[in-house]
């Protein structure tokens, strides 16, 4: 018990380190109300040359929320793997490892605790955003906790991800190019600009069951559409994935230290 109210507590201090710093936040808030507007602007000419009511079972109304809902995850991520990379390259990773932490985990539980900071912020514009142009789509409470459920998990499998990349500093001069893969992959692949329901029917049963579409498409689809049969399709994806993800974090994580020690440091 003590152990985890030591990580709450590095959650709490990373949240209120970022509330500190609202300005930084809210620059990208900014940036967001801007890419969300020229979002709707393109999606209201798709909808009307098409003149279609409904585009992969999504509205207009409900293509903006699902927007707002993909791009707050999007833009609320921190920077975990320049962190660590630089906790390489510099060697203040050394510092790290003497302290009574599990490395991984203060990684995590900061970046949980910020995280929740950027994406609150965002997700406020994007409601106001979304009120202000189109209006409210229906929701209810049902839908509102299964989102509430499936977001940390998210958070969690995005933040593992975003850590192994990181971790390649130890064989990698620098990881910014295997950021950038990632980035882009998961931005494509995970849904962010276009849901997964407009790709052909071929390819979604496979990008559905990748991990990058239960980091962004997953959560935003059951906000807009809450669905329990969908939810517990992605609960255990999220589950499976976030499984695999941690043994290869571990192994991956445990052979660089034994490289640390190796060299003498």
């Amino acid at each position: 018990m003590n152990k985890i109210t030591k990580y709450i507590w590095i959650a709490w201090t990373s949240a209120r380190s970022n509330l500190a710093y609202i300005t930084e936040v809210a620059s990208r808030a900014v940036f967001l109300f801007v890419i969300l507007y020229i979002f709707l602007q393109l999606w209201r000419v798709t909808y009307a040359e098409t003149n279609a009511q409904q585009l992969g079972d999504f509205t207009l109304t409900q293509m903006l929320w699902y927007l707002g809902i993909t791009e707050s995850i999007v833009l609320s991520a921190p920077t975990i793997a320049q962190e660590v990379d630089e906790d390489v390259r510099t060697g203040a990773l050394a510092v790290q490892l003497i302290r009574p932490l599990s490395y991984p985990l203060y990684r995590l539980w900061t970046s949980l605790g910020e995280r929740t900071v950027r994406f609150g912020l965002n997700l406020s514009v994007s409601i106001a955003l979304a009120l202000l142009f189109v209006g409210l789509i229906p929701l209810n409470l049902l839908g509102i906790l299964l989102f509430l459920l499936s977001l940390p998990l998210a958070f969690v499998l995005d933040f593992l991800a975003t850590f192994l990349v990181g971790l390649g500093a130890f064989w990698l001069e620098n990881t910014t190019g295997l950021l950038l893969i990632y980035s882009r992959i998961n931005m494509i692949l995970g849904g962010m600009l276009i849901p997964l329901d407009l790709f052909p029917e071929q390819w979604q049963v496979i990008l559905r069951n990748l991990p990058f579409a239960s980091i962004i498409y997953g959560p935003a689809r059951l906000f807009v559409q809450p669905d329990l049969s969908f939810a517990g399709q992605l609960l255990i994806r999220q589950t499976l994935a976030i499984g695999v993800l941690s043994l290869l974090v571990t192994f991956v994580y445990s052979t660089a230290v034994k490289r640390i020690h190796a060299n003498g440091g």
